[in-house]
């Protein structure tokens, strides 16, 4: 074949062996008439430009590639593009190119966090992936599934983002989104309640959201009682409290049921030093400033002429006990024991 006829098949689909077919259409246009120039076919490879290369007009610098070196590359695409579709291959992304999951998962990180991350992502690289899917609205954009925090730290350091590209419905994003976190053990009980309470504002069902955190359908009902019961401005000001775990949370929420304690907390949380400490101390302070005093019980001691403790009293506002000692002063308790009705009797009396 000379290379006039070789270079004027490129564009022309192949057999199995590399041998230029005619289309439809050509074989529809009579002789002695030119045929109309096929437009060529743009695969949609996500993340991957570079693929689409060769498949317009041949470059001067292509003239001796040969219709089978064509046909490979073709296959080549169409095989990544089929990887990408399942998930299987990791991409290189511009972080600008990537925007936030539509519901947060997390509460605001600490600085010295978010700097160890990037400091990690610097000296040793992206080891994990993030997961994305294509944007639904936006072509040639994407949105996370989980990994904010390694995009926003890739877009800091100024690299690409290492992602899985992956088709995602709605309901299968925030399951991914919230598996991921749980799989790592890396949300707290507050950051998981709040997503669980913006996902069902979102309308999306209690099964999907109890998929999403793997928790059973009575957690779910405790998550979502606490994050209504403790207004949204206290738990972003308290944070993610990763070391407070359920208990506390639903203690808290009730304490606050009460208007004056939660005028109290308001009035904690916007001081500007609150936000000086971490979120497990700000979390402890505020339980301390609304928790109920631990009432101070009392104690004392009877004692003889010659100093020996033959009774011991404890006392808090409910109740008195008194303990004898019948050993050290045998007959004592039975003499009480009969007096105490007639003391209680000339108490009433003096009443």
């Amino acid at each position: 074949m000379s290379r006039k006829a070789l270079f004027a098949n490129l564009g022309k689909p192949a057999d199995d062996q590399g041998t230029p077919v005619e289309s439809p259409a050509e074989k529809a246009v009579p002789s002695g008439v030119e045929a109309p120039v096929p437009r060529p076919r743009i695969r949609p490879i996500l993340g991957s430009p570079e693929l689409l290369k060769g498949q317009a007009a041949a470059p001067v610098g292509a003239l001796g590639q040969s219709l089978s070196e064509f046909k490979a590359k073709s296959d080549h695409a169409a095989a990544i593009e089929q990887r990408l579709a399942e998930g299987q291959v990791v991409v290189e992304l511009e972080p600008a190119v990537v925007e936030p999951s539509f519901i947060s998962d997390r509460m605001a990180t600490t600085r010295e966090a978010h700097s160890k991350l990037v400091e990690a992502i610097k000296v040793h690289g992206q080891q994990v992936p993030i997961l994305v899917r294509p944007h639904p609205s936006a072509h040639g954009r994407y949105q996370v599934a989980y990994g904010h925090r390694r995009l926003r730290a890739a877009a800091e350091l100024g690299r690409t983002v290492r992602a899985v590209v992956k088709a995602l419905t709605d309901e299968e994003l925030v399951v991914a989104q919230g598996q991921e976190n749980n799989e790592r053990q890396d949300l707290s009980f507050i950051e998981k309640s709040h997503f669980a309470r913006r996902l069902e504002e979102r309308g999306f069902r209690r099964d999907t959201i109890m998929s999403a955190l793997s928790v059973y359908k009575s957690d779910l009902s405790n998550m979502l009682s606490v994050v209504v019961k403790i207004p949204e401005d206290v738990i972003e000001a308290i944070g993610p409290a990763p070391a407070i775990g359920r208990r506390g949370w639903i203690d808290l929420a009730e304490l606050l049921s009460e208007a004056e304690k939660l005028e109290a907390v308001r009035a904690t949380i916007s001081a500007a030093e609150f936000s000086a400490s971490d979120s497990d101390q700000r979390f402890r302070r505020i339980y301390g400033l609304i928790k109920p005093r631990a009432e101070r019980t009392r104690f004392e001691n009877w004692t003889t002429a010659e100093g020996a403790k033959f009774a011991k009293i404890v006392q808090n506002s409910e109740k008195v006990s008194v303990t004898i000692n019948r050993q050290l002063v045998p007959g004592f308790s039975e003499f009480l024991l009969e007096r105490i009705q007639a003391l209680y009797e000339e108490f009433e009396s003096r009443r």
